[in-house]
């Protein structure tokens, strides 16, 4: 187990790199002064020239790369132009929202798409399981900001059962938490539970028809323990596979529900960032979500060996 998660942690080493790397080139390739794009038509040369030394812009690109590196193994990753704070004071205000957004949809599509996965497969061919497909279907289908807007229609100015917009930390209350984040975790949540919703259906399809199960079956097991403590076990293992790719597709799809529900996550404030210039707080928030995904991957990927005894990490 040692050796594996020593292998997986060099692993993550390009998964965090290569985005940063390119968001680095990016930045410093597209066209335009980002100094004079920061201060504006009115600034003098002098503030211009103070501002890129301030950035390292008056630097050759090599040069520039370097000194980012040495930012990024010190955890020195600057101070934002806008906010004028340290970047490793600014993102954790923003990082913690998306990730509790992220952490709670994730759990959402994983209870949704199991669930309804096995009501469809333990129903087959009848009207239950043409249900559920179709309603699978659909999910998938419809963008996750037009259901978004469909939810705080319905539940927010209808029925007023959550708030239209905003945010309360989990500080101040779970149930107030709870009201502020339910509906942005289920419409970020959704589209990923159809996808796991079709994929526990396929597969628990597949477990049910194992000699195993019908061992178990003969045994005099109650169906109840069948279903639960062997079928669903082996089928959920391919659903894991689905939750990590869903983790990342969540954290950089995060941006439009933050927008939509007014959220301060880092979604939203990457886009704000990047539409300033703020070199450093977009490098230091694309390192954020690349940690994270990274943890969530390696997190799902040890949860295979809890599933699946067979499974052994060496």
């Amino acid at each position: 187990m040692l050796r594996y998660l020593a292998k997986r942690f060099l692993l993550i080493l390009p998964t965090i790199f290569v985005p940063l790397i390119m968001v680095f080139l990016l930045l410093r390739l597209a066209p335009g002064d980002p100094a004079g794009m920061m201060l504006g038509d009115q600034a003098t040369a002098d503030q211009l020239a103070a501002l890129r030394a301030e950035l390292g812009l008056d630097q050759p690109l090599p040069v520039q790369f370097l000194l980012w590196l040495k930012g990024i193994f010190t955890l020195d990753l600057g101070n934002s132009i806008f906010f004028r704070e340290p970047v490793m004071e600014v993102i954790p205000r923003y990082a913690g929202v998306t990730i509790l957004l992220t952490l709670v949809a994730l759990t959402l599509a994983i209870v949704i798409g199991v669930v309804m996965g096995v009501i469809s497969a333990l129903n087959r061919n009848n009207p239950v399981d043409r249900g559920v497909v179709t309603s699978a279907v659909l999910g998938i289908s419809l963008p996750e900001f037009w259901f978004a807007l469909l939810l705080i229609f319905l539940f927010s100015v209808t029925l007023r059962w959550f708030p239209v917009s905003g945010w309360t930390p989990p500080s101040a209350g779970l149930i107030a938490f709870g009201a502020s984040i339910f509906l942005p975790a289920l419409a970020l949540g959704i589209r990923q539970s159809a996808l796991m919703t079709r994929m526990m259906r396929s597969s628990m399809l597949d477990v049910m028809d194992e000699p195993y199960i019908t061992t178990a079956r003969a045994q005099g097991l109650p169906e109840r323990k069948v279903i639960g403590s062997y079928a669903m076990r082996t089928a959920s293992i391919p659903v894991l596979t689905v939750a990590g790719l869903a983790a990342g597709y969540m954290l950089g799809g995060a941006v439009a529900i933050e927008i939509v529900f007014a959220l301060p996550g880092l979604g939203r404030m990457l886009v704000e960032a990047v539409a300033r210039r703020d070199y450093p707080l977009v490098e230091g928030g694309v390192l954020t979500i690349s940690l994270v995904l990274a943890v969530l991957n390696l997190v799902i990927d040890l949860l295979y060996a809890v599933l699946d005894p067979r499974i052994r990490y060496q």
